[in-house]
C-alpha cells in the first residue's frame, strides 16, 4: 500500500513537472538544491530598476494587478511572464525611442509575491516568499500543525501558463511565489 502511494505521487509530481506547473528535480527526494529556473514575473512582484545616470528613474517599481509597471516618461511597461532581463530589456527599449540615446537598465526582483497557506496550521494566512522554500518550511513559518492536521495529504495548487493545477505532494517540494497550501483536517 505505501509502496502504491509513492508510486502515485510520484506520478502526480510528474505530469505537473511536464505541464510546466511544478517544480520538481533531484531534491525532492535527495535533498539537493533545486533545479534553477528563470523566474517569472507577476503581479504583487516588487522591482528594484535602475537606470544609470537617470536618479528620476531609479526606483522601485510594483508589479500590478495588470501585470504591468509603470515609470516617468515610457509609461506602462508589461512585466508579467518575463524574467527580470526581459523587463529590463523592454525598458531599455522604450527608453530609446527619443528618451534617452544609450539607456543602461539592469532590474533586479526586491521582494517575491507571497504564498498562501490555509486549512489545518496555527496561523493560515499569507505570508512572504522566500527563494528555497519548501512546503514544510512554509507549514512551520504559519506555526505549525494544529492537532488535527493531516500531515500525509498537504494539496499544492500553482497558477501556470497552463492554468492552475493541484497536487497532494510531500513536504520536501519546492515552492514558487503565489502558490497556495492547503492543509487538511484529518478524522480519526
Amino acid at each position: 500500500m505505501r509502496a502504491s502511494r509513492l508510486s502515485l505521487i510520484a506520478v502526480v509530481i510528474g505530469a505537473l513537472a511536464l505541464t510546466g506547473c511544478m517544480q520538481t528535480s533531484a531534491s525532492v527526494t535527495t535533498g539537493y538544491a533545486p533545479v534553477d529556473e528563470p523566474y517569472r514575473l507577476d503581479a504583487g512582484d516588487k522591482l528594484r530598476i535602475v537606470v544609470y545616470g537617470q536618479e528620476g528613474l531609479t526606483n522601485t517599481y510594483a508589479v500590478g494587478a495588470s501585470g504591468a509597471i509603470t515609470m516617468p516618461l515610457i509609461g506602462s511597461v508589461s512585466a508579467r511572464g518575463l524574467t527580470p532581463a526581459e523587463l529590463a530589456a523592454a525598458v531599455t527599449a522604450r527608453l530609446k525611442r527619443g528618451y534617452l540615446r544609450e539607456p543602461y537598465v539592469a532590474a533586479e526582483v526586491e521582494s517575491y509575491r507571497p504564498f498562501f497557506i490555509l486549512g489545518e496550521v496555527t496561523a493560515p494566512g499569507q505570508y512572504p516568499y522566500v527563494p528555497n522554500m519548501t512546503v514544510e518550511s512554509a507549514v512551520a513559518i504559519a506555526g505549525g500543525f494544529t492537532p488535527r492536521a493531516e500531515r500525509k495529504a498537504i494539496k499544492l495548487t500553482r497558477v501556470g501558463e497552463a492554468g492552475a493545477a493541484q497536487a497532494v505532494v510531500p513536504p520536501g517540494t519546492f515552492l514558487k511565489p503565489g502558490d497556495t497550501i492547503s492543509v487538511a483536517e484529518r478524522w480519526f
